[in-house]
């Protein structure tokens, strides 16, 4: 443990830096018995908030309670059978998921957003047998259901849970004014509700649950872009909570927090972070189901006094760029976190101006749950690094032969602790590519750790630009770009030379109409050695992004 990061720890803990979080995990035997706990703590303090309908802890319980019945009671099934979660934020995501634990089932979640070819993928991968989605994407379930296992289709609208009449206010605009809900053919669906009102009138049979067992099977590309299954048992994910909330302990109080959720539930970064570490601080959760609407999404936390943003720099950006979100009131905030994609020193400056709190960087992927670093939330600001290790957690770099660099020098950032998956479902191949057999996983990211304990991630080894021999980082460009008053969003790619194999290209979309190539080109000269000035630009009217709102640099060089 370097200098710093001990003395990170100590001024928190004065009785003794902790060096493990296995013991408070050993606690519980499920992630569902995190949830009961935190419902009996905190049984009338609001859970989930969406379109100004609150769901209070014992309300979420009770409707997961009904929905894990009726799983139990009129599906029949069984511990370790696979349901299929395909929502956006909506209060109907978090009765399904801790109904879903309740019945011992593994949540499989799904974006909705997935053509009718991935679900195909993703269902028979996982075996899924029932799934749990929302009726504007029913019609893609309808093109493949017969070529999957799945017997039991649950269909949701986006009302069902915001009461009469708003529910049959917002159904039928929905489907019959903003026309949202193509025409699907599931004849034997079964509509959410009902599922709770039958549910109410059986009962929950407690299943035994382990640790050590399976209880999510989260997809990803990982780090060679084959969609598979990171096996997440109750073990990693609690164990992440608890580093989470270990993590958040000087700044942030039980049943206090208010916390705008944009990312999407489904996704392994609001999963763990808001949908259960948030959830296990007592915390209130605003959901937003459509992030990419801006105005909205600025109406709804104009409505709450917000102590704690999650999000990427994406969204960051576009926020500050929303007149109205700029005259908001901030004065409740004490922090906005940012993962799943580099955060740029010009968002998180432009931020903490404007909002007067930092945005705090951490990291992590699917395959650790997915929280293995993040930066000090007492104020010390080390922006451009993703921070310190979480309790319990080892970084190493190594290099192409699998040894060990030296401090500050760069190499593939391999991780080790209590939230690194079991594997990947059935791919013991895939698993064995990024497993050692000591327990290292190496996550294909580039970085190096300074002499304080503080890493730098330098790119994703596969997004790497050769030139002329020279590595030239993707990330390290941008950065120097969105520098530039004119730049609204900008991403580098390596495209093929003659000459040096591989020069830098950058792709922009302006926020000053005027800017032109020439302009960006001097720009980057003033901040970057000759070989990793972009030769090429152009400018686009919006950036290509995967649903948590990463740019997608592999579409940009297809």
């Amino acid at each position: 443990m370097a200098t710093a990061e001990r003395a990170f720890w100590t001024a928190r803990y004065p009785k003794g830096v902790p060096a493990t979080v296995e013991a408070t995990v050993n606690q519980y035997r499920s992630t569902l018995d995190v949830f009961e706990e935190t419902v009996g703590r905190f049984p009338t303090k609001p859970a989930f908030t969406c379109m100004d309908r609150t769901l209070t802890f014992s309300e979420l319980n009770r409707k997961a309670e009904s929905f894990a019945a009726f799983l139990q009671g009129e599906l029949k099934m069984k511990k370790g059978d696979r349901i299929a979660l395909q929502m956006p934020n909506i209060l109907q995501y978090p009765v399904a998921l801790f109904g879903a634990i309740k019945a011992g089932l593994v949540i499989v979640n799904t974006n909705p957003l997935y053509t009718d070819r991935e679900m195909k993928h993703q269902f028979n991968d996982a075996g899924c047998t029932a799934i749990v989605i929302l009726a504007n994407f029913a019609h893609n379930l309808g093109k493949i259901l017969h070529e999957t296992k799945i017997q039991h289709v649950i269909v949701t609208e986006l009302g069902d849970l915001l009461g009469f009449p708003k529910s049959l206010v917002v159904n039928a605009v929905v489907k019959h004014v903003k026309k949202m809900v193509p025409e699907y053919s599931l004849p034997d669906a079964i509509p959410f509700t009902h599922a709770l009102e039958r549910g109410a009138r059986l009962t929950c049979t407690r299943v035994p649950m382990d640790l050590d067992e399976v209880a999510f099977l989260q997809y990803t590309g990982g780090t060679t872009g084959v969609a598979k299954g990171a096996m997440l048992t109750h073990r990693n994910v609690v164990s992440n909570m608890e580093q989470i909330r270990c993590w958040m302990l000087p700044l942030l109080k039980e049943g206090e927090e208010i916390v705008i959720c944009a990312l999407p539930l489904y996704h392994i970064f609001a999963f763990t972070v808001n949908a259960l570490a948030i959830a296990k601080y007592g915390g209130h959760n605003i959901l937003i189901p459509n992030p990419r609407d801006i105005p909205a999404f600025v109406k709804d936390v104009k409505k709450h006094k917000v102590t704690v943003f999650t999000g990427v720099n994406t969204l960051y950006n576009a926020l500050m760029n929303n007149a109205d979100f700029q005259k908001l009131d901030f004065s409740n905030l004490k922090l906005a976190v940012a993962g799943a994609m580099a955060l740029q020193k010009s968002v998180a400056a432009r931020w903490k101006e404007m909002t007067g709190s930092p945005i705090v960087e951490g990291y992590g992927l699917t395959e650790t749950s997915p929280v293995a670093c993040c930066n000090p939330i007492d104020g010390t600001d080390r922006t451009g690094t993703i921070g310190l290790p979480v309790p319990s957690t080892l970084i190493k770099m190594i290099d192409d032969d699998g040894k060990e660099v030296a401090l500050g020098e760069s190499g593939e950032i391999c991780i080790k602790g209590p939230q690194v998956m079991k594997g990947y479902w059935q791919r013991a191949d895939e698993t064995a590519n990024v497993m050692t057999s000591d327990g290292w996983f190496k996550s294909g990211d580039i970085g190096f750790m300074d002499t304080d304990g503080f890493t730098k991630i330098v790119d994703r080894k596969k997004d790497m630009i050769l030139v002329s021999g020279f590595n030239v980082y993707p990330n390290e460009v941008e950065d120097v770009m969105a520098s530039h008053p004119g730049v609204l969003e900008v991403a580098a790619v390596g495209i093929k030379d003659e000459k040096s194999g591989e020069v830098v290209k950058i792709f922009v979309v302006k926020k000053d109409p005027n800017v032109t190539a020439d302009q960006l080109i001097a720009h980057a000269k003033e901040g970057l050695a000759g070989y990793k000035v972009p030769k090429a630009v152009e400018f686009r009217n919006e950036l290509p992004k995967t649903n948590v709102g990463k740019i997608l640099r592999r579409a940009l060089r297809e």
